[in-house]
């Protein structure tokens, strides 16, 4: 049993009172002290706090204060001891009444972040795909599609629940991923007509070729008699089968409109002219064509005339690589003429043969999916859309999405102009309803209602924006990366307007080929439509000059507006004479490369020599009496003096003078005395040669084969 006694002492020297506790414990005596100003602090029990001056004995921990009152105040001030400070008191801040209780706010997930794939990524979709198969695809997590999809209005919970193909395309757009729409085959399938698009050289016979096969002349109404852009036609063969045609041009400048023609087609036509054998434009058709993987038909034209030659154009067909069947390969080849109708018979039955062997069947229930071959803008109908239908079947009031326009099928009409209610594969049609003009080449995407069509519309053209920026950036890029090597270069802005959309896309790219280190062609507006008062503002805001092709003359007021505000327009119905009146305005405008060349050569005759002469006159000088013997001699030009074929001296003239008279310039013939500054080395049979800065033009070239370039 433990019990505490204290007893009282007084110290002698300090005087102060100590108490003596002793604590007696199982027999043994522990003794602690401290003074009578503080009460002595222990800890009974086996856990130890930690403190200073503390004495253990055995079970039990006493802490003894041998210091006085002053020295124990003097030491808190010097260390502060742990667990004697009181903590301090904050600062009371008065809480705000709320009139209303507190409202619990739900719990709200952070938003997961979304994993934007490389713009070049290429995401194949289609219609019915669960969640998981897009997310896989296109690299984003499921919670990623999901808000995305929340965003949209739609709600998917389950990863294997399926979408639309519009909704996929709508979240890859959001993505920032290229989206190829897959179609399904499934439905009701049936034999469909062979769509056969005729290419080749220009003016080689094509569009006379349409015109045998149709009994109509369409090559007469053509400017130049070239076609300027595709045309699509419904021929029904003498057999009671009917063909689809495609007429394309033949210019280089209409490559890409070549390739848009291949790239729909079953069968290519490949008109070859016999007099004028394979050409540029007959070997970019072969290989447009190798590329799609169609099959081509041979058809050497003008067969009647008397330089023609087929061997020869089959030779060197079958040196491009092309397997005729006369040399035991897989291509038909017929002889014919347009104009006399030759032949014609046979390369019904080659068509309706190669059609045959393909087996061409197509769906015809289901939303359809066309092709735009070409777009306008009518003043009275709007925009129109000439298509070719794929599969499925196109009917008169549904929504479409095309390219990155949207509208309501208004009517449908075809080859003939008749209005009709559908459209069925390999048919072609002219929409009207849209609410924009589309690019050639574009989809028909038909949709379920008209908010769905303003959405993907909206999304594709945001799309569009961001790979234009992007783009942009990147040549920005590149040309700060070699702007300090290459020297600046003029600009040219020019404004294109056109009748058709695929007429546009070829004029601009024929233009931007005309780009030359020297010039710039910055095309900075292209529109379909006749020129309005809205392009004269914007040409004269960007001092621009507008180019014209195959459309009206403008108003008188529009005509005037422009001569008064210094603006040329360019009207041009042939591509040919536009892009050689271009060719003609860039060279004008451009800077040229200064160089030197030699203007003329003299011979040293005689040497003079001026002494004595006053100190206001200068020093004495040496005269070389020459005699010019190619060319002509300038006074501001620089004198190159040559001896055996060395340079030794060069400078400037200080002095051309002909029978004591100063002279400018001497022609052939002409002797002369010629001063060269600060030069006395001459000798008698010493060559001068004649220095002139010349500013080089480049040179416009337009090669046979249609081609243009700007050569410096």
């Amino acid at each position: 049993m433990m019990a505490w006694r204290m007893l009282r002492r007084k110290d002698v020297h300090t005087g102060l009172v100590n108490l003596a506790f002793r604590l007696d414990h199982g027999g043994t005596k522990h003794f602690a002290t401290g003074t009578l100003g503080r009460l002595p602090q222990f800890v009974h029990g086996n856990g130890l706090q930690g403190a200073a001056n503390c004495t253990v004995f055995k079970q039990s921990t006493i802490r003894n204060f041998h210091a006085g009152v002053y020295m124990l105040a003097w030491h808190q001030k010097k260390e502060d001891v742990v667990g004697l400070k009181a903590p301090k008191r904050e600062k009371r801040v008065r809480k705000e009444t709320r009139s209303q209780p507190p409202v619990e706010a739900p719990y709200v997930a952070p938003k997961p972040k979304l994993t934007r794939s490389a713009p070049d990524k290429i995401v194949e979709i289609f219609d019915g795909m669960t969640l998981r198969d897009l997310s896989k695809r296109s690299g984003a997590t499921i919670n990623a599609l999901q808000s995305i999809l929340a965003d949209l209005g739609e709600r998917v919970e389950s990863e294997f629940d399926s979408i639309t193909i519009d909704l996929a395309e709508l979240v890859g757009m959001e993505l920032g991923v290229n989206i190829r729409r897959m179609h399904t085959g499934e439905g009701t399938v049936e034999p469909r007509p062979a769509v056969v698009t005729v290419m080749g050289h220009v003016d080689h016979g094509k569009t006379s070729l349409l015109d045998s096969l149709r009994q109509t002349s369409v090559a007469a109404k053509e400017a130049g008699g070239i076609t300027q852009h595709i045309g699509a036609f419904v021929v029904e063969m003498q057999s009671g089968a009917s063909l689809t045609f495609l007429d394309t041009p033949g210019h280089a400048a209409f490559s890409a409109m070549r390739a848009r023609g291949a790239a729909v087609t079953d069968i290519v036509v490949l008109v070859v002219a016999a007099d004028d054998g394979v050409m540029p434009q007959t070997l970019e058709a072969m290989s447009h064509a190798k590329v799609a993987n169609v099959p081509i038909v041979v058809a050497i034209n003008k067969c009647d005339k008397s330089g023609a030659d087929p061997e020869r154009v089959r030779i060197q067909l079958g040196s491009e690589g092309l397997l005729l069947e006369d040399m035991g390969g897989d291509v038909q080849v017929v002889e014919i003429s347009a104009l006399s109708k030759l032949g014609l018979d046979k390369l019904e039955e080659a068509l309706l043969l190669q059609a045959e062997i393909m087996d061409l069947k197509a769906r015809t229930d289901g939303p359809a999916q066309a092709f735009v071959v070409e777009a306008r803008v009518d003043r009275g109908r709007g925009p129109l859309a000439t298509t070719i239908v794929k599969s499925g079947t196109l009917v008169s009031g549904q929504y479409i999405v095309v390219g990155s326009e949207w509208g309501r099928i208004r009517s449908l009409r075809d080859t003939a102009g008749k209005v009709t209610e559908s459209a069925k594969p390999a048919m072609p049609v002219e929409i009207e309803g849209l609410r924009g003009l589309p690019m050639a080449g574009d989809d028909v995407v038909v949709v379920d209602s008209e908010e769905r069509a303003r959405m993907l519309s909206q999304g594709r053209k945001k799309k569009q924006e961001k790979d234009r920026l992007r783009k942009i950036d990147e040549n920005m890029t590149e040309e700060a990366e070699i702007g300090e090597e290459t020297p600046e270069r003029v600009e040219m802005p020019i404004i294109v307007k056109a009748d058709v959309q695929g007429s546009v896309q070829a004029v601009t790219d024929a233009l931007r080929s005309l780009n030359s280190p020297q010039v710039f062609v910055n095309v900075v507006h292209v529109g379909v439509g006749p020129i309005s008062e809205h392009d004269i503002d914007l040409a004269q805001a960007c001092r621009a000059c507008i180019v014209g092709f195959n459309i009206r003359d403008p108003p008188s007021a529009i005509t005037l507006g422009a001569t008064q505000a210094n603006i040329k327009i360019l009207l041009h119905k042939v591509i040919y004479h536009l892009l050689e009146e271009m060719g003609r305005l860039i060279v004008e405008k451009a800077p040229g490369t200064a160089e030197t060349q030699i203007s003329g050569e003299a011979e040293v005759l005689n040497i003079f020599e001026l002494k004595g002469r006053s100190k206001s006159k200068g020093p004495d000088i040496k005269i070389a009496g020459c005699r010019i013997t190619d060319g002509r001699f300038s006074r501001t030009g620089t004198m190159r003096l040559l001896r055996s074929g060395d340079v030794v001296f060069e400078g400037p003239c200080s002095s051309l003078k002909r029978e004591k008279q100063d002279a400018d310039t001497l022609d052939k013939g002409t002797d002369c005395g010629l001063v060269i500054e600060d030069c006395d080395e001459y000798q008698v049979g010493d060559t001068i040669q004649c220095l002139e800065q010349v500013i080089r033009k480049p040179k416009f070239i337009s090669t046979q084969s249609g081609a243009v370039r700007i050569e410096c």
